[in-house]
């Protein structure tokens, strides 16, 4: 059986408040590398593999547990959080100052829509999320601690819970409740436990009957 832990970063700067350059080089808060040492302490033994997203706010909570077990693979995947605003008229804004156009972008209800250069569709994370249970299926690893963000976190668990069929409007606005329902503090996360003895776990990673999601706080 393998035990994944999906945990989230640590307190960055732009969730302490901060205007942020670009999403992928958002520093930790002296907060978050507190919450970091704190899940690295947390592990009573040593998993098989740490994740870490390529986001700079991933990779520097991911680095503490990694510097408490030197001897365990560190990969980076394409677990990074959804960018479904345009960056370039993001840069040095707040989230305060961005809330209307997140307002706006899921009011439109539209699966296909790109809002920019290097913007993500909702059909493009949502495929990420597929293809990240879809190499977790096919690594050998049983025991993995992944480094991520609260929205694709919550992608993984929404899918493995509800498995939906159609990518339409409903299926986002759906997975928007979700988020905002289950919204995933910093340093927190799922514990996956993942029946892979099943003939079909390779072809139905996404099922509930198969991966069981259980909420930790750290």
């Amino acid at each position: 059986m393998k035990h994944i832990k999906l945990i989230r970063h640590g307190e960055s700067a732009a969730n302490a408040g901060q205007a942020s350059r670009d999403h992928a080089s958002i520093a930790l808060t002296q907060k978050g590398i507190e919450q970091a040492q704190r899940v690295a302490h947390s592990f009573t033994q040593a998993p098989q593999l740490i994740v870490a997203s390529p986001f700079f706010r991933a990779q520097a909570t991911a680095r503490a547990t990694a510097t408490a077990f030197p001897a365990v693979p560190f990969e980076t995947w394409a677990v990074q959080e959804f960018t479904y605003l345009e960056p370039a008229r993001c840069a040095d804004t707040t989230v305060a100052q961005r809330r209307n156009w997140v307002e706006a972008y899921w009011a439109r209800s539209d699966p296909a829509f790109r809002d920019g250069a290097g913007a993500e569709s909702f059909l493009d994370f949502v495929a990420r999320a597929k293809a990240f249970l879809e190499q977790l299926a096919a690594h050998p690893a049983q025991d993995i601690a992944v480094f991520s963000h609260g929205q694709f976190i919550n992608a993984v668990a929404w899918l493995l819970e509800y498995t939906p069929e159609t990518l339409d409007g409903r299926a986002m606005t759906q997975w928007r409740a979700y988020e905002i329902a289950n919204h995933v503090p910093n340093c927190c996360g799922y514990a996956l436990f993942w029946h892979s003895d099943d003939a079909r776990f390779k072809e139905q990673v996404c099922t509930s009957t198969q991966a069981k999601l259980r909420r930790f706080y750290t």
